[in-house]
């Protein structure tokens, strides 16, 4: 595995799902890839953690996080050579970050800092918490939902990346993101505006 944070160089449009736990990235990762026949890069912390899980029974610790890290650089790496115009990207360094934060009292590593605020994308996809709560080995905190997505909105604000807002059913979201993706993929040198919101 390549032992990198740093992203490729591409000129192809990158959009990230981004937010809390279960509230729907993955489904509409799939979908966003089907529609528009290209790539998706799935979030390499799910299967690193449920491996150990397996194995030892035990959730995530403060010491896998630079692990997941470099697995999701390098799966995103890999994949961008193999996208059509547009990759999606189930997760970045970013929400790895904000993880941290959230999980182990504010502490960071610096690699990993650096590397959330030097790398770019086109669009976040912010996802709401009006989805089921959907129970598993790895998934906690379902009465801080909330306080979750707020951690997750304001860290897109103050690193100023431009952002939508998807709410309501499957169908709605992915209506909602085609729009924002359409857009930029027929103006690629105009991104949206910075906290742009639709919907």
């Amino acid at each position: 595995m390549e032992k990198t944070l740093r992203q490729h160089s591409t000129d192809k449009v990158k959009v990230v799902l981004f937010g809390p736990e279960s509230t729907g990235k993955t489904t509409l990762s799939k979908q966003l890839a089907r529609h528009y026949n290209t790539v998706w890069t799935p979030e390499y912390a799910r299967e690193y953690l449920q491996n150990k899980w397996n194995n030892e029974r035990c959730t995530c610790e403060y010491k896998d996080l630079m692990p997941i890290a470099y697995g999701q650089m390098a799966l995103e790496n890999e994949l961008v050579q193999k996208a059509g115009p547009l990759l999606v990207c189930d997760t970045d360094l970013l929400e790895t970050k904000v993880y941290s934060e959230e999980y182990y009292g504010g502490y960071v590593d610096p690699e990993l800092e650096k590397a959330a605020l030097t790398n770019t994308y086109d669009l976040y996809l912010l996802t709401y918490i009006d989805t089921p709560w959907v129970e598993d080995d790895l998934r906690d905190r379902p009465d801080q939902r909330l306080d979750m997505f707020r951690a997750f909105e304001s860290t897109l604000q103050r690193y100023h990346r431009p952002y939508i807002l998807l709410k309501g059913d499957q169908q709605t979201r992915l209506s909602q993101a085609v729009k924002a993706i359409d857009k930029l993929l027929s103006s690629p040198l105009k991104p949206l505006e910075a906290n742009e919101k639709q919907g």
